[in-house]
């Protein structure tokens, strides 16, 4: 396996519990590097850009109406088989069909307040860390 890189978002139900540093913990164990981080506050339309893919869904104005609803923490994920690794360690969208011992699992609240996002692909993965990162503010 390559070392690859991958996109998360810690969402705002989690930053308002103050689970950012149990969330990073569980990426990290999991062999996951934060290689860049920030903490910021969605605007609306940032937050449609960011899941333009799903704006002929019917839940696209609650999506970005709960993403815009607190702050987020973006981060630049580092491993090996860095997409599948973070995809493990946020487990099932749905928290009562997550695996024990998975973010989600542990921390979501429902399908949409389910903590955290991660890309599904390397391809989205580049271009989600595009969105919200210079490749300066990204650390090898």
């Amino acid at each position: 396996m390559t070392v690859s890189r991958t996109f998360s978002i810690i969402k705002p139900d989690a930053t308002r519990r103050n689970l950012t540093g149990a969330i990073d913990a569980m990426l990290e164990e999991a062999g996951l590097r934060i290689v860049a981080q920030k903490r910021l506050r969605l605007t609306r339309a940032q937050a449609e850009e960011f899941y333009a893919v799903h704006k002929a869904r019917p839940f696209f104005a609650d999506l970005v109406a709960f993403m815009t609803s607190g702050p987020v923490v973006v981060q630049v994920l580092e491993g090996e088989d860095a997409v599948a690794r973070n995809r493990a360690v946020m487990g099932a969208t749905d928290p009562a069909k997550a695996e024990p011992g998975t973010i989600r699992k542990r921390f979501g609240e429902s399908i949409e307040a389910n903590s955290v996002h991660g890309s599904d692909s390397p391809e989205t993965a580049a271009a989600e860390i595009a969105f919200f990162f210079t490749p300066a503010e990204i650390t090898g």
